[in-house]
């Protein structure tokens, strides 16, 4: 086999199978109105103790989960590839199941980071997810600590170096979000034309054939097991 170039995109429904709640759609954690703003910059300067308290729970949950088998399969294809997993996802799922190389577009629950500047290298710092972060707790700069989670009105940063990633993907797989949320799905355009591109989605994907990709459906772990077959033959 060929040793080639993997990128997977992934987002919340990747995670389901563990136990994590997606986004959008029915059940979504974003149709709840109070969630939302707390997960917001307003949230985090309006109301800080709601904010830290909606957070401290998001963290304890994910302590209290595993990665799923589709986690861990693609894990495994860095012994016989190179891997590249870029995630919308918040959750440190892909590398507790052994990815060594994941781009974190909205930040990371595992982390904690100043209110003043969220991209302070100097307040960036590992934290445990079992830890709540208190009210008033100094994340080095004077400002409260808090998760190093990119909030409703704040930008993506990393765009760019998960744009190039892509267009230098042998093969390109998208994972548990939709090809028509931006901004991540802005991606999907850099992958070149010739590569295989798949989509993993146990739902109908109207636009899927247009786009250019062959439509896996099938939950994220099934769906990782028919790619594997797939790709042997690529």
């Amino acid at each position: 086999m060929t040793r080639q170039h993997i990128v997977f995109l992934t987002g919340a429904g990747i995670s389901v199978e563990s136990g994590l709640s997606t986004f959008r759609g029915k059940e979504g954690m974003w149709n709840n109105k109070d969630w939302r703003y707390y997960a917001s910059v307003e949230g985090l300067y309006h109301e800080p103790e709601n904010f830290l308290e909606f957070y401290n729970w998001r963290r304890q949950k994910l302590s209290e989960v595993e990665p799923n088998q589709a986690h861990r399969l693609i894990a495994e294809l860095e012994k016989e590839h190179q891997v590249t997993v870029i995630t919308q996802n918040v959750d440190n799922l892909h590398e507790r199941a052994g990815s060594t190389h994941v781009i974190h577009l909205h930040g990371e629950l595992a982390k904690v980071c100043s209110s003043k500047n969220r991209l302070d290298p100097n307040c960036i710092k590992d934290y445990p997810l079992t830890t709540p972060i208190k009210l008033g707790e100094d994340a080095g700069d004077g400002s409260q600590m808090r998760p190093f989670v990119v909030l409703f009105g704040e930008y993506v940063s990393g765009m760019e170096i998960a744009q190039d990633f892509v267009s230098q993907a042998d093969i390109f797989v998208v994972i548990g979000t939709s090809l028509a949320v931006f901004p991540a799905a802005g991606l999907i355009r850099y992958a070149l034309k010739e590569v295989p591109r798949f989509v993993i989605d146990p739902n109908e994907i109207e636009a899927c054939e247009e786009l250019g990709f062959e439509h896996i459906q099938a939950s994220a772990s099934e769906g990782m097991r028919l790619l594997l077959e797939r790709i042997k033959d690529l």
